[in-house]
């Protein structure tokens, strides 16, 4: 049996664990919006057309700031298009995602539906085939509450009051050669800092979120946050990273630890933006928002991608609808860790994305709603990790990966707010369960101990429309606490949530 021993003190904190750490993502793309989210004839739906289904488990989920509309749907979208009298909406080709835009939905319903769930909007402005007169416009009808001809516009439109949205995006991955307005870094960055100047104009206060790299392969990597934060860096507050991570080749043992790669990522667009901080001498420093990451099957789309023809714009196809398994659960379990590992500078990150596609949740036309297996740990972290997140020291054994080399057998974070702390735990081996010790003799614990997690003895498990219900969270019932130490069983290829009052 492997082995891990851990060590917790109050005393060594990474940072704050902010809300906006447990953002999702809405984007117009296959049957997110439409048949997903919006489905007027569903029984559960209300004369909005929302399903309230679909609502109540967003609210379960536990997300925080919603990022809206895109992706890459917001490179060739033109926001016009989603306000106004619904009937008079246009039909729009969805170049991004090849597919049929019926604008039925847009900034005044999404809204809406957002105050149904309970969450704030993280709205991205479109700069591959606009600029920054587009991105000022919308920002006026947004946020401005009256005097001006777009504020008026929206009054009319249906809402007096100001939407107020506090973030927003520069774009969509402009590094990469598949968006829609494709630039290099020079240029991008130029952009960027041009649209944030001319958006603070109307508003000093906003926070905006430069684009990074659309992932760490990317061959620009590094050096493009290293320009667009020159051109950049005084005019915004975030820099994004994007992260998918998928099992290649049945190498689950790699896959399992992608959250090392995830902390690398992090770590490199750290120090890339302290070295153009320290260049400009600048006090400000700029903080990661991690608004796109996820286990997707990236795979998959490429095949489906090459069947498109100039005659076939569907509406709300099924895109990207991965199913995902006990394994994917365990590695997202891990990317979390990950992430609150860095709260100190990830201060906000986007699940991409909620429903149908590449979904925790996922919908059937007229039928059922249900939890993908990724659902569990993200819910059960986002209501848990409350208060600041601690440094926890871990001494492991180490299992071997193809991909990472060694890593330890055991990722941990934790969380600590009042008189309660949180543990995370992912168990990285294959074949074995992994005794775990915590020292918590710095907190005194003595209250009651409640361990659940996510594991199988079926790691390709999963839930669906057959059967909603197969996989969900189970009870550790070996936690033990004694003398101020902790000691847990973590089966293989398992992630655990311990809460220590």
């Amino acid at each position: 049996m492997a082995r891990a021993h851990l060590t917790i003190d109050p005393a060594f904190t990474i940072g704050p664990v902010r809300r906006r750490l447990f953002g999702g993502f809405v984007e117009h793309l296959g049957r997110h919006i439409y048949d997903g989210i919006h489905e007027p004839g569903h029984p559960s739906a209300g004369p909005d057309g929302f399903r309230r289904d679909v609502i109540e488990l967003v609210k379960e989920l536990g997300v925080s700031t919603v990022r809206y509309p895109g992706g890459n749907f917001v490179s060739g979208y033109n926001w016009e298009d989603g306000v106004g009298p619904v009937a008079e909406r246009p039909r729009r080709l969805d170049l991004a995602w090849h597919s049929t835009e019926t604008n039925q939905v847009g900034l005044h319903e999404f809204q809406r539906w957002l105050d149904l769930v309970g969450s704030e909007l993280m709205l991205a402005v479109n700069l591959g085939t606009r600029g920054p007169k587009e991105a000022v416009e919308l920002l006026e009808y947004a946020n401005v509450p009256a005097g001006t001809a777009r504020a008026a516009q929206r009054a009319a439109d249906g809402r007096e009051a100001p939407f107020g949205v506090a973030m927003w995006c520069l774009g969509n991955e402009m590094d990469a050669p598949w968006q829609l307005g494709h630039r290099d870094a020079e240029d991008y960055g130029k952009l960027a800092a041009m649209t944030a100047k001319a958006m603070r104009q109307v508003d000093r206060d906003l926070e905006l979120v430069a684009c990074g790299s659309s992932g760490r392969g990317m061959p620009t990597f590094g050096e493009w946050e290293r320009v667009v934060l020159t051109h950049a860096y005084d005019d915004v507050d975030y820099i994004s990273c994007h992260a998918y991570y998928q099992e290649h080749d049945g190498d689950l043992a790699s896959f399992l630890a992608s959250g090392v790669d995830m902390d690398a990522y992090i770590e490199s667009v750290i120090a890339t933006a302290d070295h153009v901080r320290a260049v400009k001498r600048s006090p400000k420093r700029i903080d990661i928002s991690f608004d796109e990451w996820n286990v997707w099957y990236l795979t998959r789309w490429q095949e489906q991608a090459r069947h498109f023809t100039i005659d076939e714009w569907p509406v709300a196809p099924r895109l990207l609808e991965d199913r995902y398994n006990v394994a994917d659960a365990v590695v997202l379990g891990g990317l979390l860790i990950s992430l609150l590992n860095h709260a100190d500078r990830v201060t906000s990150a986007n699940l991409a994305q909620l429903v149908n596609v590449i979904a925790p949740i996922m919908t059937e036309p007229g039928g059922p709603a249900w939890r993908q297996t990724t659902f569990f740990p993200f819910s059960v972290t986002s209501h848990a990790a409350r208060g600041d997140a601690l440094r926890v020291a871990v001494d492991a054994d180490a299992t071997d990966t193809a991909t990472h080399g060694s890593v330890p057998v055991v990722a941990a974070a934790a969380t600590s707010e009042g008189s309660s702390l949180s543990v995370f735990l992912q168990n990285r081996h294959l074949t074995e369960a992994t005794t775990v010790t915590i020292d918590l003799s710095a907190f005194q614990p003595t209250g009651a101990v409640s361990a659940r997690g996510i594991w199988d003895t079926d790691v390709r498990a999963a839930n669906d429309l057959r059967d909603t219900q197969r996989v969900g969270l189970r009870t550790n019932d070996t936690a033990r606490l004694s003398d101020g130490l902790l000691t847990v069983e973590l089966p293989p290829v398992s992630w655990t949530a311990l809460t220590i009052a």
